[in-house]
């Protein structure tokens, strides 16, 4: 690029379709929208790159260019109808959010220009010829590392690419040193393009292109010395020579147009966005990091942006708060704060007499909403800061217990003393969302909730599990056009954020009764949906008493003893310096092992380079160059041709560090300080196939593969005259596979307690059941196990660690279906329904919707079909294990009332109880939920006891 002095401005020209495919393959699928429910993680990706560049590069003017037509509708598939023939459609999630990026550019007033009947390069080459020419004085960056767009590179113009933050040449593209934008149109004429369907001429690739052009000088010269040129490569120049100037007429591009364009409009002043808008918009797409990243750019801060955002949601127009906000309260009067108007009547209740009266209103109605605010996100932990509760839509009140004012309100005590009642009423329905939370929260208050219950997070679960998120805020803004008031807007963020407790109430109280309002409008929302989808079964009989069950694991906690988690730490970390000797001493040069990118290079430098490596191949490419990931080291590891230890000492040195750090600190920090054990999170309505989740800390991913691993299940506890018991269904998918498939061999084999693996590995090899040699039921089982998620050829053949091919791994599975063909009918089945209804169900009925089995693009119809499978046998197996909780929390404490129910971890179940009782105990349980549902075959529970986890195994 020119000197600042000659070259004071520059325009970042982004290439639009370039930069979409970039973003949507780059970020993982599976982000949507939690509002709209819109997959979003292109639309992710590509706005990061746009914020990331109008953050760190400050482009004077910047511009998106698209292409207008599709492949088949420009003027090179006129002029060759081959042109980009072979091209697969773009994935069905593409588009919409193609859609969703315009429509954000046009919000940060970013041009987007498109010319009809030819590319988006073009219209870039057509621009830039005309921009050299009216303004000099602008510099040119095109945002991509498209090989075509190589060729116009010059004076003023450069290529960009804003993931690595680099410029990118020529000789970057095509790995070759030397080669300049004037043989770029010669080189790609040579080497075609296979994507797009250009011939070329076969077997020269790009480096090979490259070498013969900068040789020759061009393709015209190429063939002129042809006799210099030998062998297999001459006859292929030679019988491609006809075919060249069409394939240089399809690479070069057409400069001759004049898009409409403007410089000045596209200039890049983010004073300039409609920041309202896109702040609204971030927040319906679950962009958070993007609204703190625009924030930064346009220097507005979290108070402007929180007016901004209300100004663009309140465009409906509606009522303000009712005055009187405190009702009651003659010394206290507050403006209520700005919010999205709508019609309401929120009341701060303060007085004894404004309760009792409230109290007259839930026994007169039968039902009401009701919601808890606090300090801390933890229920166990938690000081009560006040009750809000709604009776009818747009009219709900705060009772505060805890504030900044405590004189103006009501204490914890004399309010909880006179809610007690309707709260524990048998007869009163309580309504509210995420109720396990409040169930918690006030039972550490001394108040059990009781009664008819209705959780709307678990409403919304129930009636479609794939939504993207069931958090209250969003599914306001989804289903009742309201946007709720950001608890940020109350405490803040960061190192200023406050607990709820010093929340001024003229800001608590509006707040808190939204929740109140927003749950009744939910729930009159979900109640009906819920009946007409004949849903209601599973929402009585086992969500809604699951709530309890779940609240009951994260109250009782498990023991865990925070030495042992310290011998362990100080145990493995000194294995962890000794890793760092010894990968030091076995790597070319001394590195950093945390460090992906020093790693890559002490692996994939050269041996005589700066800094030297091992020279090993490449496996896989990231953003930042070479991968170091798992794949990649246990590939290199397991070698036999790379002799270096280092991988293998680092898989080991990742694999120790990760248990350090995720669990061996970190669970020692989730120990709480009164009761000495750890109260995990058990989430119900997280996974799509019904499973549950646990989180602070996560339980369920606790290793148990290595015995190292195993180790940490050491630390967890009973306490002191207890035991624990393990209750672990045996091989529940692949039962629930036999009963759901009513296959006759598969059924036969559990009814007759065989040893399932063996049994199908004789069937498929033909052998009797005494002669299958331990390689034929390890393949077997990883046959049984991979069937219920769609296993490939490719996949088997993979998790057999390469000793089979893709084809013999294939005639396996085939073999496998031929002879259980109730399996295989069943599965076609559960493919056949997502197509037909567009959602698969459990045994209990429970839905997952399945859009992608009718995608257009094979690999995601390919996802919806296994995801159609996985989900009946997986989410069926959650049905089974959800009723056996059920059932045992009800009959738990009638038949042994000090035992007590502490985890549920995949198919298994942790229990606590008195030593005396522990044999006992273990055999109820294993009875009841070995009764938990009558299937075709048998289940069968593994069970155990001891004082620590790892032993009750």
């Amino acid at each position: 690029m020119a000197d600042a002095q000659s070259r004071t401005k520059t325009l970042y020209l982004i290439d639009g379709h370039a930069q979409f495919f970039r973003a949507y393959y780059a970020i993982r699928g599976g982000m949507r929208s939690p509002v709209t429910g819109e997959p979003t993680h292109m639309t992710f990706g590509f706005v990061g790159m746009l914020l990331k560049l109008l953050r760190e590069n400050q482009p004077d003017y910047l511009a998106v260019v698209i292409d207008a037509a599709g492949d088949r509708e420009t003027f090179r598939s006129e002029l060759y109808p081959q042109y980009k023939a072979n091209r697969e459609p773009p994935p069905d999630d593409f588009r919409p959010q193609v859609q969703r990026c315009l429509s954000l550019l046009e919000a940060m007033h970013i041009p987007v220009i498109a010319e009809e009947g030819v590319e988006a390069d073009d219209t870039i080459a057509a621009l830039i010829k005309r921009l050299r020419r009216e303004h000099p004085d602008v510099d040119i960056r095109i945002v991509s590392r498209d090989k075509d767009l190589t060729q116009l590179l010059g004076e003023g113009v450069e290529m960009f690419d804003p993931n690595r933050d680099e410029p990118v040449t020529p000789a970057d593209i095509f790995k070759t040193e030397g080669v300049k934008p004037e043989h770029v149109v010669d080189i790609l004429t040579l080497m075609g393009d296979t994507v797009d369907n250009i011939p070329g001429v076969p077997g020269i690739g790009p480096k090979t292109a490259a070498k013969l052009i900068l040789q020759y000088g061009s393709v015209d010269n190429l063939l002129a010395h042809l006799d210099e040129i030998k062998g297999k490569r001459r006859e292929n120049i030679e019988a491609a020579k006809e075919q060249l100037a069409i394939s240089r007429q399809l690479v070069i591009l057409k400069d001759d147009l004049e898009p409409m364009f403007d410089l000045e409009e596209a200039t890049a002043d983010p004073s300039r966005m409609n920041a309202a808008e896109l702040l609204a918009a971030f927040r319906e797409l679950g962009f958070n990091q993007h609204r703190d990243a625009l924030q930064a750019i346009t220097g507005i801060d979290d108070e402007a942006a929180a007016e901004a955002e209300r100004a663009a949601a309140s465009s409906s127009g509606g009522d303000e708060f009712a005055d009187g906000l405190f009702a009651g309260d003659s010394g206290a009067s507050a403006a209520a704060p700005t919010r999205p108007s709508r019609s309401a009547e929120y009341k701060a209740i303060t007085t004894k007499k404004d309760l009792n009266a409230l109290m007259k209103r839930i026994r007169a109605a039968g039902e009401f909403a009701v919601d808890t605010e606090t300090d801390s996100l933890s229920p166990v932990e938690a000081h009560l800061c006040g009750v809000s509760i709604a009776l009818e839509p747009g009219d709900a009140v705060y009772i505060p217990t805890r504030s900044p004012e405590p004189k103006t309100h009501l204490d914890t005590d004399t309010v909880l003393d006179r809610l007690r009642p309707v709260l524990e009423d048998e007869s009163t329905t309580k309504i509210a969302h995420n109720l396990k939370y409040d169930l918690n929260v006030l039972r550490h208050h001394g108040v059990r909730i009781r009664g008819p219950m209705f959780d709307t997070m678990v409403a919304s679960y129930v009636i479609d599990a794939t939504r993207a998120s069931h958090k209250m805020d969003a599914l306001a803004l989804a289903l009742l056009h309201h946007t709720c008031i950001p608890i940020t807007d109350l405490i803040g963020r960061g190192k200023k954020q406050v607990t709820f407790d010093r929340v001024p109430l003229e800001q608590a109280a509006p707040y808190a009764a939204e929740d109140a309002d927003i749950t009744l409008q939910l729930r009159n929302h979900f109640a009906p949906q819920i009946r007409a989808m004949g849903l209601q079964d599973l929402f009585d009989d086992v969500e809604m008493p699951l709530v309890e069950v779940l609240a009951e694991l994260e109250y009782n906690g498990i023991r865990v003893d925070p030495d042992e988690l310290e011998r362990q730490r100080a145990k493995l970390n000194e294995r962890i310096e000794q890793l760092r000797m010894h990968i030091s001493d076995a790597a070319p040069h001394p590195f950093n092992p945390d460090s992906p990118r020093q790693l890559a290079g002490a692996l994939f430098n050269k041996p005589d380079a700066e800094p030297p490596g091992l020279g090993l191949k490449v496996l896989k490419r990231g953003k930042t160059g070479p991968s170091t990931d798992q794949e990649v080291l246990e590939k290199l590891a397991d070698d036999p041709g790379i002799d270096s230890p280092v991988p293998n000492l680092i898989l080991e040195y990742r694999r120790l560090t990760k248990l350090v750090n995720t669990y061996l600190v970190a669970l020692k920090e989730y120990i709480n300080p009164d009761t000495g054990r750890v109260h995990a999170s058990f989430n119900q309505t997280v996974t799509a196939t019904g499973r549950l989740s646990s989180s602070d800390p996560n339980l369920q991913n606790i290793p148990i593969r290595t015995d190292v691993g195993r180790e940490i299940r050491r630390a967890f506890m009973a306490e002191p005259g207890n035991v624990l018991i393990t209750a672990d269904y045996s091989q529940i998918e692949l039962r629930l596979l036999a009963h759901l498939s009513d296959d006759p061999a598969l059924i036969a084999a559990f009814r007759a307690g065989m040893d399932i693996h063996r049994a199908v590995a004789a069937e498929v090899f033909g052998v009797e059941p005494d002669d299958v040699t331990p390689e034929q039921r390890g393949t077997a089982k990883m046959v049984n196990f991979g069937i219920v998620y769609g296993i490939t050829p490719f996949g088997l053949a993979r998790r057999l660690g390469g000793d089979i091919s893709n084809e013999e791994a294939r005639r396996i599975i085939d073999e496998y279906k031929d002879r259980y063909r109730g399996i295989n009918a069943f599965l076609a089945r559960c493919v056949e329904d997502a197509k037909e209804h567009g959602f698969v169900e459990t045994i209990l009925k429970r839905r997952r919707m399945i859009p992608e089995v009718e995608a257009k693009h094979p690999q995601q119809r390919a996802l919806g079909e296994r995801m159609a499978i996985n989900t009946v046998v997986q989410g069926s197996a959650a049905d089974l294990i959800k009723l056996a909780m059920i059932d045992l929390h009800r009959r738990l404490p009638d038949a042994h009332p000090e035992a007590r129910m502490l985890l549920q971890i995949h198919d298994e179940l942790v229990f606590e109880a008195p030593e005396g009782e522990g044999e006992a105990v273990e055999a109820f349980v294993a009875g009841r939920m070995e009764a938990a549902m009558d299937l075709n075959v048998p289940l069968v529970v593994d069970t155990a006891r001891s004082t620590s986890w790892i032993d009750a195994k």
